[in-house]
């Protein structure tokens, strides 16, 4: 990427791994929260990186930056996660340059997700540009591929139906449950943490089913009151877990921990007990399913189910890559004309110089000479020029690459590389 002017290292990579080849357990060492990912993109400032994204959510951990080598992004991964560079190898995919633009387009316009039309990468998207427009590491060109995601998004939503109907994994944690649990409206729910596919799921079941009982857990009290207060819910303190797991029909555990927080030990029930486990990494142990009473399923079940919903959607894919495909031919043109804008820009310098010599003489020659009235004449000259030098470049059936080098030339310009 040195031809545009944009980062010092050669390309633009992403690396990665997602949920079409790692399972929950692979995935959860992999994942990273607010503070890994921080603590990842200092490190990379000072290892000279100057242009990077991190995305961590329940379903992928994705790194999208410059680099001499994709293995500077890989050691930097494995550096601040639990997972080694061999278990990442073995369920890894690298994309370079165009590649990797690409692949970005298809991860936040939802057309990657493990539900197809799930628009909700595309939030965490803005989140990962907000976190590295902070520490300084979105340059221009991850600024502009970001934006040109988020534009192809919102024109796939508002073009399309890929995204229509209630399909989500909160949608199908609720189609689950209300297939598998008779009378749920009677039933006990438990909410054990406050994540994002939790409280989601938790306010489509309040939706669907009018369930009265239906009680919040969570380490910070503070934290399940703002939810339970949104949704009209029962809280209950973290040290009255064991209890509320013994009263329930349905946990839903959507606890943020990197390791099981349900364990075998917590359960005493003896009717049946239905778990969903929203979490990444998996926050119910596997020794819970050695129960007999009790049924754990994980959202990697469930993003697996298919419906009518989902298949109907599949018939807006072609419309929605050429919508991608129309936005990211626009950002490929802007690119290529960052080719040429170092070059544009010292003629400009240039000419002014002149300008400001050739003023300087005529200043001195002439009694009368009007500096005001010849500055502003000139600076109109010298708009024109370098304007129609840039239309000139950025026409499709010219040689650009000739064409500087002719500029460069001619004007004795000097270019400042990167």
């Amino acid at each position: 990427m040195k031809d545009y002017h944009i980062s010092r290292h050669s390309s633009f990579y992403t690396i990665g791994l997602n949920y079409k080849k790692a399972d929950a357990e692979l995935r959860g060492r992999f994942s990273m929260e607010d503070k890994q990912m921080a603590s990842l993109l200092n490190d990379a400032k000072t290892q000279g990186i100057d242009g990077l994204l991190v995305t961590s959510t329940c379903n992928r951990t994705e790194l999208h930056g410059f680099a001499e080598h994709p293995f500077q992004l890989i050691k930097l991964l494995c550096e601040h996660t639990q997972g080694t560079v061999e278990e990442f190898q073995e369920v890894a995919y690298v994309y370079k340059n165009n590649d990797a633009i690409s692949h970005l387009f298809k991860v936040g316009t939802g057309l990657d997700s493990q539900i197809l039309g799930d628009f909700e990468i595309i939030s965490q998207l803005k989140q990962s540009f907000n976190r590295s427009k902070k520490l300084d590491l979105a340059n221009p060109f991850i600024e502009r591929l970001c934006n040109s995601v988020i534009q192809a998004s919102k024109r796939i939503k508002n073009e399309t139906e890929i995204s229509s109907g209630a399909t989500s994994v909160a949608f199908a944690s609720v189609q689950y449950i209300m297939k598998h649990v008779p009378e749920i409206s009677k039933k006990n729910i438990l909410l054990f943490g406050t994540g994002k596919i939790g409280r989601n799921t938790c306010e489509n079941l309040i939706k669907q089913t009018q369930n009265p009982h239906i009680t919040l857990v969570n380490r910070t009290r503070d934290k399940a009151e703002q939810v339970a207060g949104k949704f009209n819910l029962t809280v209950k303190d973290f040290g009255d877990l064991q209890t509320e797991i013994r009263r329930t029909d349905v946990l839903v555990v959507a606890t943020g921990a990197q390791s099981p927080t349900i364990s075998k030990e917590l359960i005493h029930t003896k009717k049946p007990l239905l778990i969903l486990d929203l979490s990444i990494p998996k926050n119910v142990s596997a020794n819970v399913s050695e129960l007999n009473n009790v049924t754990v399923i994980h959202l990697d079940h469930l993003s697996q189910m298919t419906d009518e919903t989902l298949e109907r959607r599949k018939q807006f894919i072609p419309h929605a890559e050429r919508i991608i495909e129309e936005i990211k031919s626009e950002f490929i043109q802007w690119l290529e004309t960052r080719k040429f804008a170092p070059v544009i820009k010292a003629l400009n310098e240039k000419l002014k110089t002149m300008k400001e010599e050739e003023m300087d003489y005529q200043s001195k020659k002439q009694s009368d000479f009007n500096e005001e009235q010849a500055d502003v004449i000139s600076n109109r000259i010298i708009q024109k020029i370098t304007k129609q030098f840039a239309n000139h470049l950025k026409d499709d059936t010219v040689d650009a690459d000739t064409s500087l080098a002719i500029i460069k030339k001619v004007f004795q310009l000097e270019i400042d590389s990167k």
